[in-house]
């Protein structure tokens, strides 16, 4: 059973993050705060649900929700200042463009940079184990995976609609064949062991 609100506060955001580990796109991240009493029998990690369950589950967040954002950094941000880093500047500005700051965070995961006076607590796992991570959890997947069907449209040959940038053998194989685009983060091993030696 997920909990609706751990820290006693209103305004208690959750906040998850998409596309870590993928070879191309942004990293994707949203905050999500509801009301304290919420509740609802399928939400869940997004990894759990099917990408119907989650299209419909995002439209009861957006109607449901008390405030609620998503917010993207850059292949080219990501090479700069590294993934790590990257995802907590997302999770940063999806706070920042929050209508109401909230008076706490929780983040899923175990590492987090904080988010001006705002007190946070960091919990493992915490998409299966909160209402409010979940939530933020789907909103950054389903914006993440739409806008890479979008980019897959513009360069086809990668796969992107169906692994959404991630290191899948297809994918790395059409890197191999086709080079890399824009989107690619370019600090990440974009090809297999064997396929790197061969270039040498």
């Amino acid at each position: 059973m997920l909990i609706a609100n751990h820290s006693g506060k209103l305004l208690e955001a959750g906040l998850d993050e998409a596309g870590r580990g993928c070879l191309a796109g942004p990293v994707v991240a949203a905050a999500v705060i509801l009301p304290s009493d919420y509740h609802h029998a399928l939400l869940t990690d997004s990894k759990q649900l099917s990408a119907k369950q989650r299209d419909l589950l995002r439209e009861e967040i957006y109607k449901e929700a008390l405030h609620w954002a998503v917010a993207e950094v850059s292949p080219q941000e990501i090479d700069q200042i590294n993934i790590l880093n990257a995802s907590f500047e997302a999770m940063h500005r999806a706070v920042n463009q929050l209508t109401i700051e909230p008076e706490y965070l929780l983040v899923d995961g175990n590492r987090f940079k904080a988010y001006k006076q705002v007190p946070h607590e960091c919990m493992v796992k915490g998409d299966g184990r909160f209402f409010s991570i979940a939530a933020a959890s789907i909103l950054a997947k389903t914006h993440r995976d739409e806008l890479m069907k979008k980019l897959g449209e513009a360069h086809p040959f990668y796969g992107w609609e169906q692994n959404a940038g991630y290191p899948t053998k297809s994918h790395r194989a059409a890197i191999s064949q086709y080079g890399t685009t824009p989107h690619h983060r370019m600090t990440f091993k974009l090809l297999a062991e064997e396929e790197t030696l061969e270039l040498l």
